[in-house]
C-alpha cells in the first residue's frame, strides 16, 4: 500500500467522535443599530477617505445630478446596461445634457476594442454597501458584467440608502447570500490603487481613475 493510501485508508477508518467542533460565534462582528441616516454618514466618510466620490440624490433627480457630473467631466459617453432599470430610465429620459448612451448589448468579444479605448464613463447598479469599509457590493450579470465597473476611467454606481449595511456580515445575513451567489462578486472601496511602485499609493493605475456613487435617499 502506497503512503498515499495509507492516508486515504486512516481518514476513512477515523469515526469523529472524537472530535468537538465549536459552535459559531459571531457575535465580535454585530454592531448596534443605527439609522439610515447614520449609515449613510458613515458610508460617505469612509469612502471619501480612499478617494471615493458620493453625491446623495432622490429617485426623482439622479438623473439630473448624472447629467451634471458627466458634463463637469468633459464625457462624450457613457456605457450603460440593457435591460436593467437604469438603462431603461436614462434612455426614456429624453435629456439632451447627457452625452451619448452606448449600450452594453453584445458579446464582449467585440466590445473589447470600444471599452478600452473609447468608453468615457460607465453606470452600473449596486447589490448594497457596507457602511463600516465604504464598500460597495457588485453581483455582475450578463447584463452588468464586471468589466462595466472595472475598465471605463469612470465608474458611476448607483446605492439604493435602504441596501446600506453596517457590516459585510450583516449584509450577507440580510441578503440570504448563503441561498446562492454569482460565480463572481465584486467589493469596492474607492477607485483602482497600487501599491506596487515604491510601497507608494498611487490611484487611477488600472481601471477606473473615478468612482462615484449615487445614492437614493
Amino acid at each position: 500500500m502506497s503512503s498515499r493510501d495509507t492516508i486515504l485508508q486512516r481518514l476513512r477508518n477515523r469515526s469523529g467522535g472524537d472530535l468537538n467542533v465549536p459552535d459559531c460565534d459571531f457575535a465580535v462582528l454585530k454592531r448596534q443599530p443605527s439609522s439610515v441616516a447614520e449609515r449613510i454618514e458613515q458610508f460617505q466618510k469612509t469612502i471619501e477617505s480612499v478617494h471615493g466620490e458620493v453625491h446623495r440624490c432622490s429617485s426623482e433627480n439622479w438623473v439630473t445630478q448624472l447629467a451634471g457630473i458627466l458634463s463637469d467631466r468633459g464625457a462624450h459617453n457613457l456605457l450603460i446596461p440593457a435591460a436593467h432599470t437604469i438603462g431603461h430610465t436614462l434612455r426614456d429620459s429624453g435629456r439632451d445634457d447627457l452625452p451619448e448612451l452606448l449600450i452594453y448589448d453584445e458579446p464582449i468579444e467585440s466590445w473589447q476594442p470600444h471599452l478600452f479605448n473609447e468608453v468615457d464613463a460607465s453606470i452600473t447598479s449596486t447589490r448594497g454597501g457596507i457602511a463600516e469599509t465604504g464598500s460597495l457590493i457588485l453581483w455582475p450579470t450578463p447584463d452588468e458584467p464586471r468589466l462595466m465597473s472595472l475598465v471605463p476611467p469612470i465608474h458611476i454606481a448607483v446605492l439604493e440608502a435602504s441596501e446600506l449595511y453596517s457590516t459585510f456580515h450583516e449584509a450577507m445575513l440580510k441578503q440570504n447570500w448563503a441561498s446562492g451567489m454569482p460565480t463572481n462578486a465584486l467589493l469596492v472601496s474607492g477607485p483602482s490603487k497600487t501599491a506596487d511602485i515604491e510601497q507608494t499609493l498611487a490611484y487611477g493605475v488600472h481601471g477606473p481613475k473615478e468612482l462615484i456613487v449615487l445614492v437614493i435617499e
